[in-house]
């Protein structure tokens, strides 16, 4: 499922070398009871596989949307992008060794629109 309109929020998580934290934090991620989000993943040029992590979730979820750096720009620039790259009308930052709430969207949204 693809859409074109603007998700509700942007999850923004930014990666290197965190193949072996990346899977939970994702699911994570993706057990929102609200579903208006995109998860955007920005790989800062990782060596370990994180970036085919990131392939296999995209290919799995259509709410994922992922990028490559085609070198590490260190974590600063990286964390840009991300927000460079994010449609949403609010993001949430996830760091990629972090889990999150299922509940966490539905809890702090009417908090963010009021």
């Amino acid at each position: 499922m693809t859409t074109t309109t603007q998700p509700l929020v942007s999850i923004l998580t930014f990666v290197y070398n965190r193949k072996d934290l990346l899977i939970p934090c994702l699911e994570s991620a993706l057990a929102q009871t609200v579903q208006d989000f995109e998860l955007i993943l920005v790989d800062n040029a990782s060596t370990d596989g994180t970036w085919e992590i990131c392939q296999e979730f995209a290919r799995k979820d259509s709410r994922i949307r992922i990028f490559r750096n085609e070198t590490n720009l260190g974590p600063v620039r990286n964390w840009i992008r991300s927000i460079e790259e994010a449609r949403g009308k609010y993001a949430k930052v996830l760091l990629s060794d972090d889990l999150i709430s299922p509940t966490f969207l539905e809890k702090t949204l009417p908090y963010l629109e009021n």
